[in-house]
């Protein structure tokens, strides 16, 4: 009994220490949801010590902290706890589902790989003030503002949103990106061109700002009830000063880079009123006038004359039907053209649509045009009012009489029947008698130009060898083709890198790529011979000069940096002027 007790305590400690040997690591993050307008914080936490820490590709984020490494020991009850840990900080590029791929760390010869996180991004939420923030200073002088005309309109009234951005004096913005441009569901919408605005200054809040204009939006809502109006949201890379100053007792300025969003607005859209809504409305909203007019009063038959129905206004123009008209059998009537004349502004559409009908009358009398009417709703008054076109009256003077349609329209005046009478002329408008001529013979057969095209082939065979010749000596160039491929990828990544200026991420990898290929070419040296050292060493054997060789050295360090620190246009410029210049000094110098 004794001996097994013994023996309980050994197993118990052995699976202790196995336990506790055991080697962890793991990805944790701050929250799984997130807006586009937070910052996620992920952490790589490991309980032994590692080499060759090798972190994912953060797809679908920014970096915009770290890696911020942190270790600690820890002494419990006789045992030591090892902790270490490298901690980022993330922004979301875009909405969506994005997943944390695994990253991996050698610990005692073994490798090691954390489980996938997913995270989604949702739109932008309002994020309560933190004094303790580092970007809250920047929070509290820079706004992003919508400004909705309207919050409670009719079902088809015209509302405007203008997103302003305040900025502080005391803040200098140096560019901006928007990253969730706002999806007007439920809306007809029209952005009118803000391109030209100028910096104005105005108060937010009771205080001093300056404020741009950045997008001007006329939405006309196709539902009623509350529909949501989503937000604008931007990155905006600022300098905000700091509490350091210079040696004149200047203050001196940080960049930050923060994202602001507008915020949700709700609108809540009323039904158009049932009663006195006319059966033929058709959902004209605003306030217009109706037009009826003939091109011709007076014609023969067989000719035509054009039919305009016209609406002109205020109001969603485009979003309606104009009334059909009627006309007697006798006319023949072909399919409206229809045209739009509309312009939009702040107020909503502007001009007037139309439907012009062309009729041809087929024999001679008089053919009323009846009135036809439109209905709309008025906003002004909140009421429906219809509007109505007086007649028009078409005299066909000559052409082929047709009694039908004299008893139609003067049944009192002449009610006795009889047949129609053609007129044997009704197709003199056709013609039936030609007056073509002979022409010469003129044969291709035996021309100069049919001696060229025969003879062209056979004159194309010689040259066809060569080019075949010349295409198989190229090919075997085996050596010069790697060089020829090099110097053309290193050429399309250069121009890939310089279409993504403003893309920190996708420019980098784009210049590193440009750099890589133009060695490659350049010192006929492989992927995997392209090493700091080697490259010094063959670029001063061919003789270039030691500070062009920095130049070029430092070029690939931001390339390698650049996934970790934030970085603004202008300096993605200047890295990419820098590293033409440098290539170009190269092949200057190069022997």
């Amino acid at each position: 009994m004794y001996l097994k007790k013994h023996i309980s305590i050994i197993l118990f400690l052995l699976v202790t220490s196995f336990a506790s040997g055991q080697v962890k690591f793991d990805a944790r993050v701050s929250k799984n949801k997130l807006g586009v307008n937070e910052r996620l914080r992920v952490d790589f936490v490991m309980n032994q010590d590692g080499d060759n820490f090798n972190p994912p590709s953060f797809a679908g984020f920014t970096v915009v902290g770290g890696p911020n490494q942190s270790v600690s020991n820890s002494w419990i009850n006789g045992k030591r706890s090892f902790k270490k840990t490298y901690t980022y900080f993330l922004a979301p590029k875009k909405r969506g589902n994005f997943t944390i791929s695994q990253a991996t760390i050698n610990i005692d010869g073994e490798t090691y790989k954390t489980t996938p996180v997913k995270i989604q991004v949702t739109a932008a939420v309002d994020i309560p003030k933190d004094p303790n923030d580092p970007n809250y200073l920047a929070s509290q002088k820079i706004h992003l503002v919508a400004e909705v005309s309207k919050t409670n309109p009719y079902l088809n009234e015209a509302i405007t949103v203008v997103y302003k951005l305040y900025v502080s004096p005391s803040i200098a913005v140096d560019n901006w990106n928007e990253i969730d441009t706002p999806r007007y569901n439920d809306f007809w919408s029209q952005n009118i061109n803000t391109q030209g605005q100028k910096v104005q200054n105005g108060t937010f809040r009771g205080e001093d700002y300056r404020y741009l204009v950045l997008r001007k939006t006329v939405l006309y809502p196709q539902k009623t009830g509350k529909l949501n109006i989503e937000p604008l949201t931007l990155d905006i890379s600022m300098r905000v000063p700091s509490k350091r100053r210079d040696i004149f007792g200047s203050l001196l300025m940080t960049r930050v880079n923060k994202t602001v969003s507008a915020g949700n607005k709700t609108i809540n859209v009323k039904a158009l009123p049932e009663i006195g809504k006319p059966i033929d409305f058709t959902g004209a909203v605003g306030s217009f006038s109706l037009d009826v007019s003939s091109s011709k009063t007076e014609l023969d038959a067989n000719e035509s004359l054009q039919l305009k129905v016209r609406v002109k206004g205020d109001g969603n123009l485009k979003l309606f039907k104009l009334p059909k008209i009627s006309l007697p059998s006798s006319l023949e009537v072909y399919e409206p053209e229809h045209k739009e004349n509309v312009r939009t502004n702040l107020s909503g559409m502007r001009g007037d649509i139309s439907d012009t009908y062309t009729v041809v009358p087929q024999f001679k009398g008089k053919y009323p045009i009846p009135s036809i009417s439109f209905s709309y709703f008025d906003l002004k008054t909140e009421s429906y009012k219809r509007l109505s076109s007086n007649e028009i009256v078409i005299n066909v003077l000559n052409g082929p009489s047709n009694n039908s349609a004299s008893t139609e329209n003067n049944s009192d005046s002449n009610p006795n029947k009889q047949a129609v009478v053609l007129n044997s002329d009704q197709f003199a408008f056709i013609k039936t008698k030609t007056n073509f001529s002979a022409l010469e013979p003129n044969y291709f057969f035996k021309t100069r130009l049919f001696w060229s095209l025969l003879l062209l082939p056979f004159l194309a065979i010689p040259l066809a060898i060569f080019i075949r010749n010349k295409k198989a000596t190229r090919d075997a160039d085996v050596y010069g083709n790697k060089i020829r491929k090099a110097n053309k990828l290193a050429r399309k990544y250069l121009g890939n890198a310089k279409k993504s200026l403003g893309k920190k991420e996708t420019f980098y990898i784009a210049l590193e790529k440009a750099l890589h290929n133009y060695l490659k070419a350049k010192l006929h040296i492989e992927t995997s011979d392209l090493s700091k050292d080697k490259i010094n060493t063959l670029l001063i054997e061919k003789g270039v000069e030691g500070n062009v060789i920095k130049d070029f050295e430092s070029i690939l360090e931001s390339c390698e940096l650049a996934r970790y620190t934030p970085i603004d246009i202008v300096t993605m410029q200047e890295d990419y002027e820098k590293a033409a210049k440098t290539i170009s000094l190269i092949d200057k110098q190069a022997r």
